[in-house]
Protein backbone atom coordinates (compact mmCIF):
# COMPACT_ATOMS: atom_id res chain seq x y z
CA UNK A 1 0.00 0.00 0.00
CA UNK A 2 1.50 3.79 -1.03
CA UNK A 3 0.48 6.67 1.30
CA UNK A 4 1.48 10.18 -0.12
CA UNK A 5 0.85 13.68 0.51
CA UNK A 6 3.45 16.55 -0.44
CA UNK A 7 5.66 15.97 1.56
CA UNK A 8 6.51 12.13 1.75
CA UNK A 9 5.74 8.93 -0.12
CA UNK A 10 5.11 5.99 2.24
CA UNK A 11 5.14 2.02 1.09
CA UNK A 12 3.53 -0.60 3.53
CA UNK A 13 3.85 -4.08 3.17
CA UNK A 14 1.05 -6.68 4.39
CA UNK A 15 3.51 -9.18 5.28
CA UNK A 16 4.59 -8.24 8.70
CA UNK A 17 2.61 -5.06 8.37
CA UNK A 18 6.17 -3.73 7.76
CA UNK A 19 7.60 -0.47 6.17
CA UNK A 20 9.24 -0.80 3.08
CA UNK A 21 9.71 2.91 1.45
CA UNK A 22 9.84 6.27 2.58
CA UNK A 23 10.68 9.03 0.00
CA UNK A 24 11.25 12.26 0.97
CA UNK A 25 9.61 14.44 -2.14
CA UNK A 26 10.75 17.77 -1.26
CA UNK A 27 15.06 16.82 -1.41
CA UNK A 28 14.13 13.23 -3.89
CA UNK A 29 15.89 11.07 -1.39
CA UNK A 30 14.89 7.71 -0.10
CA UNK A 31 15.30 7.65 3.32
CA UNK A 32 14.35 3.86 4.42
CA UNK A 33 16.70 0.83 3.88
CA UNK A 34 16.30 -1.05 0.82
CA UNK A 35 16.71 -4.54 2.43
CA UNK A 36 19.57 -5.75 0.45
CA UNK A 37 20.26 -9.00 1.46
CA UNK A 38 23.76 -8.35 0.87
CA UNK A 39 24.00 -6.73 4.30
CA UNK A 40 20.42 -7.07 6.01
CA UNK A 41 17.20 -7.98 3.83
CA UNK A 42 14.45 -6.36 6.21
CA UNK A 43 13.06 -2.69 6.28
CA UNK A 44 11.45 -1.64 9.57
CA UNK A 45 10.27 -5.22 10.90
CA UNK A 46 7.82 -5.17 13.71
CA UNK A 47 9.09 -7.22 16.61
CA UNK A 48 5.98 -8.75 18.75
CA UNK A 49 5.59 -10.49 21.01
CA UNK A 50 9.57 -10.94 21.88
CA UNK A 51 12.14 -8.37 21.34
CA UNK A 52 15.12 -9.77 21.10
CA UNK A 53 15.98 -13.26 21.97
CA UNK A 54 15.11 -15.10 24.69
CA UNK A 55 17.47 -17.02 26.50
CA UNK A 56 18.83 -20.28 25.36
CA UNK A 57 15.91 -20.02 22.80
CA UNK A 58 13.44 -21.16 24.84
CA UNK A 59 11.05 -19.26 27.34
CA UNK A 60 8.74 -20.34 30.36
CA UNK A 61 5.17 -20.04 30.86
CA UNK A 62 2.47 -21.63 33.29
CA UNK A 63 5.15 -24.82 34.22
CA UNK A 64 5.37 -25.36 30.33
CA UNK A 65 8.88 -24.56 28.09
CA UNK A 66 8.11 -23.24 24.19
CA UNK A 67 11.03 -22.49 21.68
CA UNK A 68 11.41 -18.85 20.44
CA UNK A 69 13.36 -17.17 17.64
CA UNK A 70 14.61 -13.97 17.37
CA UNK A 71 12.16 -11.22 17.81
CA UNK A 72 9.07 -13.42 17.80
CA UNK A 73 6.95 -14.32 14.92
CA UNK A 74 5.04 -11.31 13.76
CA UNK A 75 7.23 -10.12 11.77
CA UNK A 76 7.67 -12.98 9.24
CA UNK A 77 3.08 -13.12 8.99
CA UNK A 78 1.06 -11.46 6.74
CA UNK A 79 -1.34 -9.28 8.51
CA UNK A 80 -5.04 -8.51 7.36
CA UNK A 81 -5.50 -4.73 6.19
CA UNK A 82 -8.74 -3.35 7.98
CA UNK A 83 -8.60 0.32 6.52
CA UNK A 84 -7.16 2.60 3.93
CA UNK A 85 -7.22 5.89 2.27
CA UNK A 86 -4.37 8.43 1.02
CA UNK A 87 -2.88 8.77 4.29
CA UNK A 88 -3.89 6.63 6.88
CA UNK A 89 -3.23 2.81 6.70
CA UNK A 90 -4.22 -0.27 9.51
CA UNK A 91 -3.54 -3.40 9.55
CA UNK A 92 -4.40 -6.35 11.68
CA UNK A 93 -2.45 -9.92 13.35
CA UNK A 94 -4.60 -12.46 15.33
CA UNK A 95 -3.94 -15.46 17.29
CA UNK A 96 -4.64 -18.74 15.33
CA UNK A 97 -3.80 -22.37 16.10
CA UNK A 98 0.07 -21.44 14.78
CA UNK A 99 0.74 -18.83 17.16
CA UNK A 100 -1.05 -20.83 20.34
CA UNK A 101 1.18 -23.53 19.66
CA UNK A 102 4.66 -21.37 20.41
CA UNK A 103 3.01 -18.44 21.97
CA UNK A 104 -0.11 -19.78 24.16
CA UNK A 105 -2.12 -16.31 24.26
CA UNK A 106 -5.27 -15.22 22.66
CA UNK A 107 -4.20 -11.74 21.17
CA UNK A 108 -4.66 -9.14 18.18
CA UNK A 109 -2.02 -6.96 17.16
CA UNK A 110 -3.79 -3.54 15.59
CA UNK A 111 -0.62 -1.59 14.12
CA UNK A 112 -1.98 1.61 12.39
CA UNK A 113 0.29 4.46 10.00
CA UNK A 114 -0.56 7.83 9.89
CA UNK A 115 1.26 10.55 6.94
CA UNK A 116 0.80 14.13 8.54
CA UNK A 117 3.07 16.43 6.20
CA UNK A 118 6.66 15.56 6.83
CA UNK A 119 5.78 12.84 9.87
CA UNK A 120 4.48 9.12 10.10
CA UNK A 121 2.92 8.23 13.40
CA UNK A 122 3.46 4.57 14.10
CA UNK A 123 0.66 3.21 16.25
CA UNK A 124 0.26 0.36 18.04
CA UNK A 125 -2.45 -1.61 19.91
CA UNK A 126 -2.27 -4.84 21.81
CA UNK A 127 -5.48 -6.49 22.43
CA UNK A 128 -6.39 -9.02 25.07
CA UNK A 129 -9.93 -10.76 23.65
CA UNK A 130 -9.01 -13.72 26.55
CA UNK A 131 -11.91 -13.23 29.74
CA UNK A 132 -9.29 -15.66 31.70
CA UNK A 133 -5.62 -15.07 31.00
CA UNK A 134 -3.18 -12.47 31.27
CA UNK A 135 -1.02 -11.71 28.38
CA UNK A 136 2.23 -11.07 28.81
CA UNK A 137 4.25 -9.34 25.44
CA UNK A 138 6.78 -7.17 24.54
CA UNK A 139 7.20 -4.59 21.54
CA UNK A 140 9.26 -2.91 19.75
CA UNK A 141 10.15 -1.32 16.11
CA UNK A 142 13.55 -2.06 14.15
CA UNK A 143 13.66 0.35 11.17
CA UNK A 144 17.14 1.10 9.23
CA UNK A 145 18.02 4.15 7.67
CA UNK A 146 19.58 4.85 4.74
CA UNK A 147 23.42 6.24 6.29
CA UNK A 148 24.75 7.51 3.76
CA UNK A 149 22.02 9.32 1.90
CA UNK A 150 22.59 8.78 -2.09
CA UNK A 151 22.36 12.45 -3.58
CA UNK A 152 22.94 14.17 -0.03
CA UNK A 153 26.40 14.96 -0.96
CA UNK A 154 27.49 13.18 1.63
CA UNK A 155 28.84 9.86 0.87
CA UNK A 156 31.01 8.38 3.76
CA UNK A 157 28.87 6.79 6.60
CA UNK A 158 31.62 7.37 9.31
CA UNK A 159 31.32 11.26 9.17
CA UNK A 160 27.38 11.28 9.85
CA UNK A 161 26.43 11.25 13.26
CA UNK A 162 23.41 10.55 15.58
CA UNK A 163 22.23 12.38 17.99
CA UNK A 164 20.61 10.78 20.80
CA UNK A 165 20.39 13.72 23.83
CA UNK A 166 21.46 16.85 24.75
CA UNK A 167 23.60 15.17 27.51
CA UNK A 168 27.21 14.75 27.33
CA UNK A 169 27.03 10.68 28.19
CA UNK A 170 24.36 7.93 28.29
CA UNK A 171 25.10 4.51 29.61
CA UNK A 172 24.18 1.27 27.58
CA UNK A 173 24.84 -2.45 27.68
CA UNK A 174 25.81 -5.03 25.21
CA UNK A 175 25.10 -8.55 23.81
CA UNK A 176 27.08 -11.44 25.03
CA UNK A 177 28.29 -13.02 21.95
CA UNK A 178 28.71 -16.04 23.99
CA UNK A 179 24.92 -16.79 25.11
CA UNK A 180 23.59 -14.00 22.71
CA UNK A 181 21.99 -12.25 25.95
CA UNK A 182 21.97 -9.27 27.73
CA UNK A 183 25.44 -8.49 30.24
CA UNK A 184 23.30 -6.17 32.26
CA UNK A 185 25.78 -6.50 34.69
CA UNK A 186 28.67 -4.61 32.83
CA UNK A 187 27.19 -1.02 32.13
CA UNK A 188 29.47 0.76 29.49
CA UNK A 189 29.19 4.76 28.92
CA UNK A 190 28.73 6.03 26.07
CA UNK A 191 30.85 9.57 25.39
CA UNK A 192 28.83 12.11 23.68
CA UNK A 193 30.00 15.45 22.06
CA UNK A 194 26.89 17.58 22.48
CA UNK A 195 24.95 14.96 22.34
CA UNK A 196 26.34 13.69 18.63
CA UNK A 197 28.45 10.31 17.83
CA UNK A 198 29.83 9.46 14.81
CA UNK A 199 28.13 5.89 13.16
CA UNK A 200 31.92 4.47 12.72
CA UNK A 201 32.13 1.01 12.40
CA UNK A 202 33.97 1.09 15.68
CA UNK A 203 30.63 2.70 17.73
CA UNK A 204 28.75 -0.63 15.94
CA UNK A 205 31.98 -3.43 16.32
CA UNK A 206 30.06 -4.85 19.22
CA UNK A 207 26.84 -4.94 17.98
CA UNK A 208 23.70 -3.25 19.02
CA UNK A 209 24.07 -0.31 21.58
CA UNK A 210 21.06 -1.52 23.84
CA UNK A 211 19.89 2.11 26.31
CA UNK A 212 17.49 1.10 29.13
CA UNK A 213 15.71 3.07 31.60
CA UNK A 214 13.56 5.56 29.52
CA UNK A 215 16.85 7.14 28.64
CA UNK A 216 16.23 7.98 24.97
CA UNK A 217 13.26 10.22 24.32
CA UNK A 218 14.53 11.57 20.55
CA UNK A 219 16.92 10.41 18.33
CA UNK A 220 17.96 11.51 14.92
CA UNK A 221 20.33 10.94 11.89
CA UNK A 222 22.61 13.77 11.18
CA UNK A 223 24.18 14.33 7.51
CA UNK A 224 27.87 15.42 8.49
CA UNK A 225 27.24 18.68 9.23
CA UNK A 226 24.83 17.95 11.76
CA UNK A 227 21.49 18.73 10.16
CA UNK A 228 19.24 16.20 10.44
CA UNK A 229 17.42 14.17 7.79
CA UNK A 230 15.41 11.53 10.47
CA UNK A 231 14.08 11.69 13.14
CA UNK A 232 12.16 9.44 15.96
CA UNK A 233 10.42 10.41 18.35
CA UNK A 234 9.09 7.29 21.00
CA UNK A 235 8.68 9.34 24.76
CA UNK A 236 7.26 6.15 25.66
CA UNK A 237 9.56 3.79 25.30
CA UNK A 238 11.99 2.23 28.10
CA UNK A 239 14.56 0.53 25.95
CA UNK A 240 16.12 1.90 22.98
CA UNK A 241 18.51 0.03 20.29
CA UNK A 242 20.64 1.80 18.17
CA UNK A 243 22.41 -0.64 15.32
CA UNK A 244 23.95 -1.59 12.24
CA UNK A 245 25.88 -4.55 10.78
CA UNK A 246 28.86 -5.03 12.64
CA UNK A 247 32.54 -5.30 10.57
CA UNK A 248 30.62 -4.61 6.96
CA UNK A 249 30.35 -1.20 6.49
CA UNK A 250 26.52 -1.68 5.97
CA UNK A 251 25.01 1.56 4.86
CA UNK A 252 22.14 2.29 7.65
CA UNK A 253 21.69 2.59 10.98
CA UNK A 254 18.70 1.39 12.64
CA UNK A 255 17.10 3.32 15.46
CA UNK A 256 14.64 0.83 17.22
CA UNK A 257 12.46 2.21 20.13
CA UNK A 258 11.19 -0.82 22.51
CA UNK A 259 9.06 -1.77 25.21
CA UNK A 260 10.78 -4.82 26.27
CA UNK A 261 14.16 -6.50 25.04
CA UNK A 262 15.80 -9.82 25.06
CA UNK A 263 16.90 -11.63 28.06
CA UNK A 264 19.33 -10.73 30.52
CA UNK A 265 22.69 -13.38 30.10
CA UNK A 266 21.59 -16.33 32.64
CA UNK A 267 17.59 -15.63 32.92
CA UNK A 268 15.65 -18.98 33.30
CA UNK A 269 12.98 -17.75 35.19
CA UNK A 270 9.24 -17.37 34.26
CA UNK A 271 8.24 -15.19 31.56
CA UNK A 272 6.11 -12.74 33.78
CA UNK A 273 9.42 -11.94 35.25
CA UNK A 274 11.38 -11.25 32.13
CA UNK A 275 12.87 -7.70 32.10
CA UNK A 276 10.31 -5.02 30.72
CA UNK A 277 7.94 -7.66 30.29
CA UNK A 278 4.33 -5.72 29.58
CA UNK A 279 1.15 -7.61 31.23
CA UNK A 280 -2.07 -6.96 29.96
CA UNK A 281 -5.40 -7.81 31.70
CA UNK A 282 -7.99 -10.17 30.61
CA UNK A 283 -10.35 -7.83 27.72
CA UNK A 284 -7.75 -5.25 28.10
CA UNK A 285 -5.76 -2.94 25.63
CA UNK A 286 -2.21 -1.44 25.28
CA UNK A 287 -1.33 1.40 23.08
CA UNK A 288 1.78 3.19 22.20
CA UNK A 289 3.26 5.17 19.34
CA UNK A 290 6.30 6.73 18.36
CA UNK A 291 6.22 9.35 14.84
CA UNK A 292 8.94 9.39 12.20
CA UNK A 293 9.96 12.51 10.81
CA UNK A 294 11.70 13.37 7.89
CA UNK A 295 13.56 16.84 8.38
Amino acid sequence: MKLENEYLIVEIAEHGAELTRIFNKKNNRELLWNADEKYWARHAPILFPFVGKVNGGEYRHAGKTYNMGQHGFARDMDFECTAEGETIAEYRLKSSDATLAKYPFQFELFVKYILKDNKIEVCWKVVNPSDSEKLYFSIGGHPAFNCPVEGSGFDDKSEYFVKLTDKNDLSYVLIDPATEAVAADEVHTLELDGGYVKTTEELFENDALIFDDSQIKEASLCYPDKTPYITIKCDSFSSFGLWSKPKANAPYVCLEPWIGRCDNRGFDGELKDKYGEQCLDENNQFEVEFTIVAE
